[in-house]
């Protein structure tokens, strides 16, 4: 009898924990928090033109050697008329500047780090030796510098970089530890494709933030998928709008958010043509009506704005929210193109795999695994031989009602090729290079990967609040 009773109780708590998850995932926050920017929270959110990061300057004026500095440091922000935030930036008060590379490019960073914790500064995306990755093996103390080297070499892409110690990776992303990073190259440089930055090619970085009354931001940590934010961002500002031209635009979108899932379109129902994913170009422009990115993942996508009429307005939202919005006008003359064919990309073949290896995702809040087990700087989870090629079957379980909506999947140091999802093609906008996928509940996506330098590297969730609590393993490239 009081077995059964105990099953019962388990069961009662079990739907209470899910019902109280599913309720935070779509109010997004408290709900006692305003829900309009301009309606609280200590001041009014005036409308705002969308900020445009910088690029950071190269101090190495010897072509083919770039040199570049970082600095971690605390600052402000006004995202609410007359009411200070406490934030953190790199170079700045909130997010960083935008790092531009060449392909074949000597690159060397100076990172220093002013905050008063540890941090360090991981390159998501970029191929490079473990050593200069920049995960939990390479933090920063409080005061101290890390002075990683490397050259760039892989295909033209939008990557971007944040935090990764161990302990407060989604505090310091939260607060605005994050910025771009852009390769070129002369693949990308040939094809006319806008490309004048802050003109016609545009960075967005998607977050959401809420605050409480005296305009702190409010970290409140999902118990089950991870910190939503109760306002939608954009580079660091609440719903702003950009002055476009009838012409065609290219936007860089991350979405940075620590936790949400966006699933872009324009208000009006129009589409637009995605042309890259995490990792470069896709072989032919793609046309979407609508964009499905989850925390970690990029795209590249072109919105032809002259059909449009002088005065029009024109939203970008993730379901029914507005994230920003359009306002269209001006000159129509347009040089630039987006032509059939992007890039080729070399399929690489199943029959080269030396292995299969399987990740299984399980749990919510600070209950997760991955594989069972939960992640421990001091144990190498995975070996691996350089330059082999390997298939990981990744899955999702939906054990228990946990995993409620799926987990993005990143791979450090590497590039990979999605292979199928449940044992389907991916979508044609899946078909190029990727770093970050998500795996939604009860699918297993396949996907197959080649490392092509030494050291050690993170796999994991990218809800970073899963990450934190040890969704996350390790592996060793020999």
């Amino acid at each position: 009898m009081m077995k059964n009773k105990g099953i019962w109780v388990g069961l009662v708590l079990g739907v209470v924990l899910f019902l109280i998850g599913f309720w935070v995932f779509f109010s997004g926050g408290p709900s006692d928090l305003p829900e309009d920017p301009g309606s609280g929270n200590g001041g009014d959110s005036a409308l705002q033109a969308l900020p445009i990061p910088e690029l950071l300057e190269d101090e190495n004026p010897e072509a083919g050697i770039a040199s570049y500095n970082l600095v971690a440091r605390h600052g402000t922000m006004n995202f609410f008329d007359g009411v200070e935030t406490l934030t953190m930036g790199y170079n700045g008060n909130y997010l960083g500047p935008v790092i531009k590379l060449q392909r074949g490019e000597e690159v060397h960073m100076k990172v220093t780090n002013e905050l008063k914790e540890p941090t360090s500064v991981h390159w998501h995306g970029l191929e490079v030796p473990g050593t200069e990755d920049g995960g939990p093996h390479q933090p920063i103390a409080s005061g101290g510098i890390w002075e990683p080297s490397f050259t760039i070499d892989q295909p033209a892409a939008t990557l971007w970089f944040h935090p990764h110690v161990i302990g407060t990776t989604a505090t310091q992303v939260y607060y605005g530890l994050a910025g771009m990073l852009i390769i070129e190259d002369e693949n990308s440089q040939s094809l006319g494709l806008p490309s004048e930055y802050g003109v016609n090619d545009i960075p967005l970085i998607l977050q959401d933030r809420s605050f409480n009354d005296n305009g702190s931001f409010l970290y409140y940590d999902n118990m089950m998928d991870g910190a939503f934010g109760e306002h939608l961002m954009v580079n660091g500002a609440i719903t702003p709008y950009l002055d476009v031209k009838p012409i065609k635009i290219r936007f860089r979108i991350l979405n940075g958010a620590n936790a949400r899932n966006y699933y872009l379109q324009l208000s009006d129902g129009k589409g637009f043509q995605q042309i890259a994913s995490d990792g470069g170009l896709l072989e032919k422009p793609v046309e979407k009506e609508g964009l499905f990115l989850s925390p970690g993942e990029r795209a590249e996508i072109v919105i032809d704005f002259s059909s449009y009429d002088d005065g029009d307005v024109v939203a970008f939202k993730t379901g029914e929210e507005e994230i920003m919005t359009f306002r269209i006008g001006g000159d129509r003359e347009d040089p630039s193109t987006v032509p059939e064919t992007l890039a080729v990309i070399e399929k690489m073949e199943e029959s080269s795999a030396t292995g299969i290896k399987t990740i299984e995702l399980d749990g919510m809040g600070h209950m997760v695994t991955l594989n069972g087990r939960q992640f421990d700087m001091d144990r190498i989870d995975d070996n691996v031989v350089l330059d082999d090629v390997e298939i990981w079957e990744i899955t999702t379980t939906g054990r228990m009602m946990m995993g409620t909506t799926g987990h993005p999947f990143h791979i450090h140091g590497t590039q990979f090729q999605v292979l199928s999802r449940n044992g389907a093609p991916p979508d044609p906008n899946e078909q190029g290079w990727k770093d970050t996928v998500f795996v939604g509940v009860n699918e297993t996506v396949r996907v197959i990967v080649q490392f092509q330098h030494k050291g050690v590297y993170m796999y994991h969730c990218h809800i970073l609040e899963h990450e934190e609590a040890g969704m996350m393993g390790q592996l060793e490239v020999k």
